[in-house]
Parts: C-alpha cells; sequence; structure tokens
C-alpha cells in the first residue's frame, strides 16, 4: 500500500488562510453582533477592511498554477464511452477520499494569529486627555490640592511642593489646550515661592505654559472671578462651593477631593486627583 504523499508547503499556507478566514468571519459577526457600527472608529473599521483584503491578495496569490489554469479552461469536448467510464472511476476515488481534518495545533495556532490581530491598542496619555477633556481648548486649575501638595494657604507661607505625579498630565494639558493656574495667597512671598517651585519643576520649560498664565489672588472670590472672565471649558478645582457656582457658567468642571463626593451637577465630574481621573494611577 503507497503512502500517502505530505502536503506541500502551498496546500499548507491555503488551509491557514481557510482557518483564517472561518475565525475572521466568526470574530466580526461577533463584533457587529454586539457593537453598533456607530461605536466603531475609523481605526476598527479600517484594521477589518485591511485584513480583509489582506486575506483575499494572498488567496489570489498562493492559488496554484493549475487552479487558474483550470479557470480558463474551455468546455470539455463529448468524450467517448471509454473515456467516460475512466473519469466516473477517478471522481469516485476522489469522493472516497476524506475531508481534510484540522489539528488542534493548527486551531491553536490560527486562533492565536486572529487574537493577536483583534487585541485593542491601548491608547496614549495624550490620547486619554484629549478624549477626557472632549477636545476642551482652555483649562483653568488652582495649585493647592490639585499641582501643589499643599492645601491651604498658610502652608504656602512656609514651603511649596510640587506633586511629581501630575507633571505629565499638565504637560499633555499644554499640548492642545490653553492652560491657566490659579491661587489665593496671603502675601507676596507666598505667590514668589510657588512660582519658584513651578520653575523648578520644570513646568514654564514645556513651551505650553508660561508665569504669565499663573494667576493668583486675595479671595476665593477672586478666583471664582478669573473663572467667569477666561471662560474656559474646564475648570478643575477642590472647593465645592466654587464648583456649584460655576456649574451655571462653565462647560465642564472637575471637583478634586479626597474622599470621592457626590456629584453637584451633570457637568462637574469628580476624582481623588487629576491623574486618577485620566487614568496615570
Amino acid at each position: 500500500m503507497a503512502e500517502s504523499s505530505s502536503p506541500s508547503p502551498t496546500e499548507e499556507i491555503v488551509r491557514l488562510i481557510k482557518r483564517l478566514s472561518a475565525y475572521v468571519a466568526f470574530k466580526m459577526s461577533s463584533l457587529f453582533s454586539t457593537t453598533s457600527i456607530r461605536n466603531l472608529d475609523s481605526r476598527s473599521i479600517g484594521a477589518i477592511a485591511g485584513l480583509a483584503i489582506a486575506v483575499i491578495f494572498t488567496w489570489r496569490a498562493i492559488r496554484t498554477p493549475g487552479e487558474q489554469r483550470q479557470r480558463r479552461q474551455p468546455k470539455r469536448r463529448m468524450q467517448s464511452p471509454e473515456s467516460s467510464s475512466a473519469a466516473a472511476a477517478a471522481q469516485s476515488n476522489l469522493a472516497s477520499v476524506p475531508p481534510e481534518v484540522s489539528s488542534p495545533h493548527e486551531d491553536n495556532a490560527v486562533q492565536d494569529v486572529v487574537d493577536q490581530f483583534f487585541q485593542p491598542v491601548k491608547p496614549t496619555l495624550g490620547q486619554i486627555v484629549r478624549q477626557k477633556l472632549s477636545e476642551g481648548r482652555k483649562v483653568t486649575c488652582r495649585l493647592l490640592g490639585v499641582i501643589l501638595e499643599e492645601t491651604s494657604p498658610e502652608e504656602l507661607q512656609k514651603q511649596v511642593t510640587v506633586r511629581s505625579s501630575v507633571l505629565e498630565v499638565l504637560l499633555e494639558i499644554t499640548k492642545f489646550s490653553d492652560l491657566y493656574l490659579m491661587e489665593r495667597v496671603l502675601d507676596d512671598e507666598s505667590e514668589a515661592r510657588v512660582l519658584e517651585a513651578l520653575e523648578s519643576a520644570g513646568i514654564f520649560t514645556s513651551g505650553g505654559l508660561v508665569k504669565e498664565k499663573v494667576l493668583f489672588c486675595s479671595t476665593e472670590i477672586g478666583r471664582t472671578s478669573f473663572v467667569r472672565q477666561l471662560e474656559p471649558d474646564w475648570h478643575i478645582d477642590t472647593n465645592p462651593e466654587i464648583n456649584t457656582q460655576l456649574s451655571r457658567f462653565i462647560k465642564y468642571q472637575l471637583q478634586v477631593a479626597a474622599v470621592k463626593p457626590e456629584r453637584i451637577a451633570p457637568n462637574v465630574f469628580t476624582s481623588q486627583s487629576i491623574e486618577q481621573f485620566f487614568g496615570c494611577v
């Protein structure tokens, strides 16, 4: 009994493409059954279309010359009884050959390829910041309790400490938004101390923030006035009273509090820090 010949590399590739196509069809059917088309972003649609085109062109490229010539052959002429009997016998032999059965190893390999292709891409911090701020072009933010470790003007008379964990977020905000920082201080020395600490932390070296955009006042009402005059798309604060007063005038706000409070208004979001709000921690 003659041994069956091992499949050629081309046949192996064809079988892999067939299995890949089956898994892609399954993945796409699941995707469109659970997700609305309008919720798919352009990158997801482009990835699906690109994969489909790649499969089609790969299939066409690896087809054997015999398959391509077979499509171009004209209709067969009338056959003699002897040739018809031989053809029938050959067809009967082909029918007796069992269909190809893919091995579990092939299934796992194809599924790994498809799963890796459909693995979601983790967005960058810049993309998250832009999405969270809803393309807001102007942002105002208080310093105490948000950018600085200190939480009261009295502490600024002794020392000023910039929270290093917020620097990366501030840099991303200044890349596409006009950022203003503001705080209430008790004296000129505190103001100078704050500017020196911000400069030492490198906040002014990014190019998106200058000293002229750091504003100081002597009362909480003064900070509210600053915000209303600047008319930002977003304001970040720790004082719930100010957030409440500004909720009628400012499009979006972020209230930073150690203990997450209830939302003041639908347009006022809450978080323990701006790093947490933007997913940095």
